[in-house]
C-alpha cells in the first residue's frame, strides 16, 4: 500500500485516483475548486466514463479516497506525489505550463521528507527539468524543511476516454522516465498489482518518456488523418473506404486501429498533443513537416463533411432544419473538447439552417462550454427520435452504440424527406437504397434517391 496525493481531479487525476485506490492505496486527490471538491466527496462524478462513478463511491465508502483543497496536508502525508492539472494549448500552440509549476512550487514549499514526484500531465520535452528547479527553488526558501530529498519522475497516461477505467485497470504498458533507482524501486511498487498478469512496465529516460506521450498520440492522430485522406480519394474515384479498411487492416504490420474515416479526431489530447511536439520540433529546427500535416488534415476533414451537406443542397441551407445525432467527439464520453460537431454545427447556423441535435451524455457541457451550444437556432432534445420532427435530414456526428441500428422506417416516417449524412459509416449502403433514404457518408460512394 502507497500513500499518495493528486494534484488536479481533471479526467486524469480522478481516474487515476480512483483507480490507485482501488487496488489497495490510500489517495488524497487535491484541486483548488471547492465547489469541485465538496462535489466529489459526496460522490459526484464530474464526467462521464463508465464504471468510474460506480469506483469512485466504492472507495470513499471504504475510506481508500479523500477530496480536499489542502495542499500542504496531503504533501505531508505522502510518499508519491501525482502532478495530473491541465497543460492547456498557448496561442502559439505549445503546453501552458503555468499549473504543472505552480503545483511544483507548493510541493517545493512543503515537502517533509523523501518524495516521488510524478508528472502525470502532458508535458513537453524537459518539463521534469523545470519541476525539479521549481522544487528546489521552493526548497531553498522553506525555513521548516527537514533536510528529505525528491526525485521526478515521468509516467504519462494512456488512456482512452470511453475506455479509461478499463484502461488504467489492465495497461498495455505502463511507462515510466526517471534514472533514480530509488524512484525506480518506488515506482515499481506502485504498479505491481497491474503486472500479475504480464503488463509491461518500460523504464527509460525521464526526457524520452516526455517525448514518448506525445509520440504515441501522434502516431494514432497520424492513422485517422491519413485514412480521411484516403477516404478523399476513395470518394472521388468511385471506392469504397470501409473495404479499403478491411484490406489494409489485415495486414499484420499495419493493425485495425485507428483505420475508421470520419469527422476527424477531437478531444483533450490529439489535436493539443500534435500541435504542441509540432511547436517543440519547430523549437529545435526539426521542421515538422508531417506533424503540420496531420493537424492540417484534420481540420480540412470537417471542412469536407461540412461541404458535403451543403453541395447536398446547391449551398443553399437557409430555413434547412437539420437532425444531429451525437455532439460529443466520441462515443462512451461527455467530452466535447475539439469536437467534430463544433465545426460542422457552425457552419450549418451560419449557412442560415436551425438543428434539432441529441447526445447520451454531453448535451450539457456542449451548451455550456461551446460558444455555438448557446445559438438561437439550436434546440436540445432529450430523445434521439425528438430531433427529427420537422426536420429535412438526419446528421450523424458520433459513434454512439444506440445510433449504429436506428428503426430506418421510423425516421423515413418522421423526416420530412429521407436524407442521412453520416460522418461516422455505421450505417449500411445497401440497406440505405433498399429503404429508399438518400445516403451520404465519408469515402463511400454516395446513395442518392430521386
Amino acid at each position: 500500500m502507497e500513500k499518495i496525493a493528486i494534484f488536479g481531479t481533471g479526467y486524469v487525476g480522478l481516474v487515476t485516483g480512483v483507480c490507485l485506490a482501488r487496488v489497495g492505496n490510500n489517495v488524497i486527490c487535491v484541486d483548488v475548486d471547492r465547489t469541485k471538491i465538496a462535489k466529489l466527496q459526496e460522490g459526484n462524478c464530474p464526467i462521464y466514463e463508465p464504471q468510474l462513478k460506480e469506483y469512485l463511491r466504492q472507495m470513499i465508502k471504504v475510506g481508500r479516497i479523500l477530496f480536499i483543497t489542502d495542499a500542504e496536508f496531503a504533501i505531508k502525508n505522502s510518499d508519491i506525489i501525482m502532478i495530473a492539472v491541465g497543460t492547456p494549448p498557448m496561442e502559439d500552440g505549445s503546453a501552458d505550463l503555468k499549473y504543472v509549476l505552480q503545483v511544483a512550487q507548493t510541493i517545493g514549499t512543503h515537502i517533509n521528507g523523501y518524495k516521488v514526484i510524478v508528472t502525470k500531465s502532458t508535458v513537453p520535452p524537459g518539463t521534469g527539468r523545470k519541476v525539479n528547479a521549481k522544487i528546489a527553488y521552493a526548497v531553498q526558501k522553506a525555513a521548516d524543511y527537514d533536510d528529505g530529498a525528491w526525485d521526478v519522475v515521468s509516467n504519462p497516461e494512456f488512456l482512452k476516454e470511453g475506455s479509461a477505467v478499463n484502461d488504467f485497470l489492465k495497461p498495455d504498458r505502463i511507462i515510466i522516465g526517471t534514472d533514480s533507482e530509488r524512484a525506480r524501486v518506488k515506482m515499481e511498487s506502485l504498479y505491481r498489482p497491474f503486472m500479475r498478469s504480464g503488463y509491461k512496465v518500460i523504464f527509460m529516460s525521464r526526457i524520452s518518456a516526455e517525448v514518448t506521450k506525445y509520440a504515441a498520440n501522434t502516431m494514432l492522430a497520424s492513422r485517422i488523418s491519413l485514412m480521411n485522406e484516403i477516404a478523399r480519394v476513395s470518394e472521388g474515384v468511385g471506392a469504397d473506404i470501409e473495404e479499403i479498411r478491411q484490406g489494409i487492416g489485415s495486414d499484420s504490420r499495419i493493425g485495425k486501429q485507428f483505420l475508421y474515416a470520419g469527422p476527424g479526431y477531437g478531444g483533450s489530447c490529439f489535436p493539443k498533443d500534435v500541435v504542441a511536439l509540432e511547436d517543440s520540433a519547430e523549437r529545435v529546427g526539426a521542421n515538422p513537416i508531417l506533424l503540420k500535416a496531420i493537424n492540417e488534415t484534420n481540420i480540412y476533414q470537417r471542412t469536407f463533411f461540412a461541404q458535403k451537406i451543403k453541395s447536398f443542397y446547391n449551398d443553399d441551407l437557409r430555413g434547412k432544419i437539420f437532425a444531429v445525432w451525437g455532439l460529443a467527439f466520441k462515443a462512451d464520453t461527455d467530452d466535447v473538447r475539439e469536437s467534430p460537431a463544433i465545426m460542422i454545427l457552425e457552419t450549418l447556423l451560419q449557412c442560415g439552417a436551425h438543428v434539432a441535435a441529441y447526445d447520451p451524455e454531453a448535451i450539457t457541457n456542449f451548451s455550456a462550454f461551446t460558444e455555438i451550444g448557446k445559438h438561437k437556432s439550436l434546440r436540445y432534445e432529450d430523445e434521439q427520435y425528438a430531433t427529427l420532427r420537422g426536420a429535412d435530414a438526419l446528421i450523424i456526428l458520433t459513434e454512439w452504440p444506440r445510433f449504429r441500428a436506428p428503426d430506418l422506417d421510423s425516421i423515413a416516417s418522421i423526416l420530412k424527406y429521407p436524407v442521412i449524412f453520416d460522418a461516422r459509416n455505421l450505417l449500411d449502403p445497401q440497406e440505405m437504397a433498399g429503404k429508399n433514404f438518400s445516403y451520404i457518408s465519408v469515402g463511400r460512394p454516395d446513395v442518392l434517391i430521386k
